[in-house]
């Protein structure tokens, strides 16, 4: 098979690299093209993987991403047209979709946060298939025409599929030189470009205001952009230590004693590797997030003074779940009916 994978956000990376890993091990072709946008280029080069840089985020206001995702489709068909792809994928890219839709090629995306509005209006009808965790409601995704037999679900968190394989590397605790005697806690900022989190929570900053003062505390702070590297550089907090590049998150979460996230994609991974983890999400909460709270692994933050900062014994976790990432990749294959 001859199989495009578009990737326009940092977790689209982690998601993908053992599928293409399956993919490429049996002898199948696999081209990626990917957005430069927050980690997503400097995680494909972390990992190995060769892309076509094509377009970049447009930005905060609605104009700026409209503007960018013509631009980009274009690109894109330019750049796919006669190259002979059996089958297209996606985590969420629209434009992915929607290029595959108008060239004749089947495609996949996948998505766990159903409230994406606009992005899944366009990106869930030109799909062949939307593949999406069994926690998110079917009805909720019938207004973006995703019903069976379009709709496919799976068991789980996609992180306890891309993750299965996954050991922590403690070395990353020397490189930053992070003293096991403090509590260490990683943060991540809202993602404050995208549209369905416009408004402003105050939460995340207080919550560091809160932890970069502690002395018994490191505060590892991931950015998701330069803008809110030189927020967080501007406080000037002394618990806080602010990395310039992309690092190991995934070990930095799996060895940390908490994890504060007013994302979604980082407390799946710190819920999949059993470590305690609080949301600080502003937005309306997806499916996938109210099955982990309900089932307690995952803790809503109203005040950074309820946090429990406690040391974890030995570096002992919860209980962690792996699941083979092959199911991911048949379902996503399924689109063109192959399914591995």
């Amino acid at each position: 098979m001859k199989v495009w994978v578009d990737m326009t956000a940092s977790a689209h990376v982690l998601v993908f690299r053992p599928l293409i890993e399956i993919l490429r091990g049996r002898g199948d072709e696999v081209e990626i093209t990917a957005r430069d946008y927050a980690q997503t280029l400097q995680l494909l080069e972390l990992h190995g993987l060769e892309a076509e840089v094509i377009g970049r985020h447009g930005g905060r206001s609605r104009t700026g991403k409209a503007r960018s995702m013509w631009s980009r489709l274009g690109a894109l068909r330019r750049w796919a047209r006669g190259r002979g792809f059996d089958v297209a994928l996606a985590h969420g890219s629209h434009e992915l979709t929607m290029t595959a839709h108008r060239l004749g090629i089947p495609s996949s995306t996948t998505f766990d946060y159903e409230f994406a509005w606009l992005q899944h209006q366009l990106g869930c009808r030109a799909a062949t298939k939307v593949v999406v965790p069994d926690s998110i409601p079917p009805e909720r995704l019938a207004r973006y025409g995703a019903e069976p037999p379009k709709l496919v679900q799976y068991p789980g968190l996609k992180e306890e599929y891309y993750l299965a394989d996954f050991e922590p590397d403690r070395s990353v605790l020397d490189e930053w030189q992070v003293d096991p005697a403090r509590t260490l806690v990683v943060l991540r900022p809202p993602p404050d470009v995208s549209l369905y989190h416009r408004h402003s929570n105050p939460l995340f900053p207080q919550t560091l205001e809160h932890l970069g003062r502690q002395e018994d505390v490191h505060a590892f702070v991931l950015p998701r952009t330069d803008e809110q590297r030189e927020y967080v550089r501007g406080l000037a907090l002394p618990s806080v230590i602010l990395p310039e590049t992309a690092v190991d998150a995934q070990s930095l979460i799996a060895l940390a004693d908490l994890v504060v996230s007013a994302g979604g994609t980082m407390n799946r991974e710190a819920a999949a590797l059993g470590v305690p983890v609080y949301t600080t999400y502003g937005g309306r909460l997806g499916g996938v997030d109210e099955a982990l709270i309900r089932e307690g692994r995952l803790v809503p933050l109203t005040d950074p003074r309820a946090l429990e900062l406690r040391k974890r014994a030995d570096g002992t976790a919860g209980e962690r779940v792996r699941r083979d990432p092959q199911l991911m990749l048949d379902l996503l294959l399924s689109a063109c009916g192959e399914n591995g």
